[in-house]
């Protein structure tokens, strides 16, 4: 009836795996090249001007008027709250309303 497969070059020529070096994994911090820590600034006046022209501001709102990526928006933003120069005043699950304290 059918015949059995016929390996192919590549494993014909590869050493058989066990099932040790299968659970032997690397832990994530070991070895291989470090990745260079980035750090984006944010143009402060610009986006203080942003949120003070606004009702209220979203982290993705901030971050396509600014030109930045949404995490640099939101570490701004949440840093601002702990200075107190801006307020949460709504929203939910990531997608926060945030608003210029008034004086």
């Amino acid at each position: 009836m059918g015949r059995a497969k016929k390996p192919t070059t590549a494993k014909k020529n590869k050493p058989s795996s066990t099932k040790d070096s299968k659970k032997g994994k690397k832990d994530k911090g070991e070895g291989g090249p470090r990745k260079a820590e980035i750090t984006v600034m944010v143009n402060e006046q610009q986006a203080m001007k942003i949120i003070q022209n606004s009702k209220v501001v979203t982290v993705q709102d901030l971050a396509r008027q600014t030109g930045i990526k949404i995490s640099a928006a939101n570490a701004f933003l949440k840093e601002s709250t702990n200075k107190g120069i801006v307020k949460r005043v709504g929203g939910y699950s990531g997608h926060h309303l945030y608003q210029v304290v008034s004086s």
